[in-house]
């Protein structure tokens, strides 16, 4: 007897990426502490920044950040939901 095969209806990466994807302007965000590097050659830059705009205003959020950034920096975010975990070993604060 052979075997019947039931195909689940599969969506294609890119619907699956929309449905994900938030329909909110981007907001900013300014550093305000530099709280270590990470990645496998120090590449990212952890920091925590404070969001100055959109419905989290205010909030202080942490996040890794590519290229070269300063404290006073303004960055652009797409979302604010999702924060950074936190560098092992890393002393928070140190400048």
């Amino acid at each position: 007897m052979a075997k019947t095969q039931t195909s689940k209806e599969s969506s294609s990466p890119s619907e699956k990426a929309t449905k994900n994807v938030s329909h909110e302007p981007p907001v900013t965000a300014i550093v305000e502490l530099f709280v270590g590097r990470t990645g496998a050659r120090g590449e990212i830059t952890q920091v925590k920044c404070k969001i100055l705009d959109g419905r989290n205003a205010g909030r202080v959020l942490r996040r890794n950040v590519k290229g070269t950034v300063r404290i006073g920096d303004l960055l652009t975010l797409r979302e604010t939901e999702i924060e950074a975990r936190r560098i092992r070993g890393s002393t928070e604060g140190s400048r």
